[in-house]
């Protein structure tokens, strides 16, 4: 047998299961957020993060998001204990900001709900951080008047 058909295989059969972060999705209304927890300071895109911040589509999230960032985001961290443990980078896409902000939050959740199990399940799900609201906007259905519920207005007999 030829020795680099035998190399081939080799390299081939080889699978890098170490990961240096965890990654979580989390969706509301029409926003979706990738979220990635680095254990340590970590490069994303062309942004350098390092523990304890978060960074959102290349942001910094109070920059992004505002002051209701404070309260809300951070919510997964303080009920786990975990502030300033992890470096996080959100993708977001579509919705609005509020939208956009339930779905961090909810993949936060999720990705430290993947870290470990046994310590933070429990507590994320007493506060209803790993439940996704499923409550989405309505559609506009024909003969409405424009409105999803509205119905055109019947002449006086």
């Amino acid at each position: 047998m030829d020795p680099k058909i035998e190399e081939k295989k080799v390299t081939t059969n080889k699978k890098i299961l170490s990961k240096d972060f965890v990654s979580a999705i989390g969706r509301r209304k029409s926003s979706t957020a990738q979220v990635r927890l680095y254990k340590k300071d970590a490069v994303w895109g062309r942004t350098e993060i390092h523990t304890g911040e978060i960074v959102v589509n290349n942001k910094p999230a109070l920059e992004y998001f505002g002051d209701i960032f404070e309260r809300v985001c951070r919510g997964p961290f303080q009920i786990t204990n975990t502030q300033n443990k992890f470096a996080v980078s959100i993708k977001l896409r579509g919705g609005g900001k509020v939208g956009q902000l339930e779905a961090a939050v909810l993949g936060i959740a999720r990705g430290l709900d993947k870290i470990d199990r046994e310590k933070y399940h429990s507590l994320l799900k007493a506060k209803g951080l790993l439940t996704r609201d499923a409550r989405v906007r309505e559609r506009r259905k024909v003969g409405m008047g424009g409105k999803s519920r509205r119905k055109k207005q019947s002449p006086k007999r």
